[in-house]
């Protein structure tokens, strides 16, 4: 089985039921899948091959989604990239990913525009041709409508997605279409999507989540999805209302930014059937409030990470009343989970130690690196870097991610408990803990600190703040206020830049 056959199968089953809805278009499933056959005929005449690479970098639009299911008909894989990434971070994953074309929209032109040609690399955007710049449009209508089989079985590769890049360059994940759909068959299951489900897509499609687990996911049951390129709180509500929108994945910044716009009581919000959110869990008091503004009791926290698929673990909706703040208590269909210690051991309840998860869905390497490979999958688990412990219910609790522990005297530290009590503070809107050298402890506990209103002695004020709440030996021995912490183009804190221009 291969995903631009589903597609395929879906067009001939539902030809004309809406496929993609955008801001200011409806296209069905058969218009699709004509403009799929167009763009793959015309890319196969222009040299596209099984295995090449294609790099596309578009924000939320018909053309991404046409681009993707194109590319992969060919027998070629796909490389979506964040639509906010800069020219050298572009030029780093064109290169590393021997890329034989590169697809941009007009919306992102600017930021692309100048790139330098590159032999063998063909350019292509929407709108007109330009300079070196082939026209999207040009290669649709030259193009036929004629049916274009996929050959590619499960085991062929499919897809190849950069990582973040927090702790150095972007890693090249390779899927292949068994990975894929195995996430994706989950997620229809696991989220109740069938041909009626209408998906809202305005995180971005460059992400694992939003691709596989949403995408990828409503295509093979026949849904809509509405896809919009940019996400602000009003343009969200009016979105959901007007297309009576039924599942949703978002980030807790885009639940708590909606939660807070003065007329959110306002939107008819009822058709929604789970608001699903990931990449970082929520605490009771955020749970309440969402649960609260929206008028909903439809929250649903899904844990995991690219390399695994994604796919993890589930915190369903009556689960959040106790156990808010947790990752769930099982892992997610077609995954196993459990918590290990260095050796790969189990831990006891209680006990801290690193999420490891195996399934079908997990990645098959990495690109060109078979050292980090084999340091990331053993005998057939995922090690995530995430440390957890569970608690006598069976529910996890994510402490920190594995590179972010500090140790100071031979004593483990998780900086995300200290991070946790100091963002409780009013007047501190971020902050980021990390370990920095100390000749005498190993590491030393640093702070920094974004302040939302001046604090007069920053230290004594922490620290007295912290009194109670964190063991001593936890406590920041410095402090230091910044105007706001480093982030990648996916809002990922680096906390690699801060250790790297910091001293004891």
């Amino acid at each position: 089985m291969n995903i631009p056959n589903l597609l395929a199968h879906q067009s001939r089953k539902y030809p004309d039921k809406e496929g993609i809805v955008t801001p200011y278009e409806r296209v069905t499933y058969k218009e699709w899948d004509d403009k799929v056959n167009q763009l793959a005929s015309s890319l196969i005449e222009i040299g596209l091959e099984k295995g090449d690479k294609v790099v596309l970098h578009m924000p939320n639009t018909k053309e991404f989604l046409f681009c993707y299911f194109a590319v992969q008909r060919t027998g070629a894989i796909i490389v979506p990239i964040n639509a906010k990434l800069v020219q050298q971070e572009i030029s780093y994953i064109l290169d590393h990913s021997d890329a034989k074309i590169f697809i941009t929209h007009e919306l992102l032109f600017d930021q692309v525009k100048d790139m330098p040609e590159r032999a063998g690399v063909l350019f292509i955007k929407t709108g007109r041709q330009s300079g070196k710049w082939h026209s999207f449009e040009q290669l649709l209508m030259e193009g036929s409508t004629a049916e274009i089989s996929c050959p590619l079985t499960d085991d062929d590769e499919a897809a190849l997605l950069y990582t973040s890049g927090t702790t150095g360059d972007p890693k090249g994940v390779v899927f292949t279409y068994r990975n894929i759909l195995t996430v994706a068959t989950m997620m229809c299951i696991e989220m109740t999507m069938n041909t009626q489900s209408r998906i809202l897509h305005m995180m971005p499609l460059s992400h694992s989540a939003p691709l596989h687990l949403f995408m990828v996911a409503g295509t093979y049951v026949g849904a809509t999805h509405v896809v919009v390129p940019t996400f602000n709180p009003e343009l969200f509500l009016e979105t959901v209302e007007r297309e009576r929108t039924t599942h949703f994945f978002g980030a807790p910044v885009a639940y708590l930014a909606a939660a807070k716009h003065p007329k959110i009581r306002e939107y008819d919000l009822r058709s929604m059937e789970y608001w699903v959110y990931g990449g970082a869990p929520l605490g009771k008091q955020e749970v309440e409030y969402i649960q609260q503004s929206f008028g909903t009791d439809r929250l649903m926290c899904v844990y995991g990470l690219t390399e695994a698929g994604p796919s993890g673990t589930l915190l369903g909706f009556e689960e959040h009343r106790e156990k808010a703040g947790s990752v769930g208590k099982r892992a997610a269909l077609n995954c196993e989970l459990k918590l290990v210690d260095d050796k790969g051991i189990e831990v006891p309840v209680g006990t801290v130690g690193e999420i490891v998860l195996r399934g079908e869905g997990n990645m098959k390497r990495y690109y060109k690196d078979e050292e980090k490979t084999a340091e990331v999958l053993k005998g057939g688990w995922v090690h995530t870097g995430d440390m957890a412990r569970q608690d006598e219910d069976g529910y996890y609790w994510v402490v920190d991610r594995k590179k972010d522990m500090i140790i100071s005297g031979g004593v483990n530290i998780y900086p995300k408990e200290i991070e946790d009590e100091l963002a409780m503070h009013p007047s501190i809107s971020e902050v980021a803990v990390v370990g920095v050298p100390n000749p005498d402890w190993g590491e030393t506990v640093k702070a920094f600190i974004v302040l939302n209103q001046d604090i007069e002695n920053l230290d004594e004020e922490c620290r007295d703040f912290l009194q109670g709440k964190v063991a001593e030996y936890k406590l920041p021995r410095i402090f230091e206020k910044v105007d706001s912490l480093p982030r990648n183009a996916t809002g990922k804190l680096l906390k690699n830049h801060l250790r790297q221009t910091t001293q004891a």
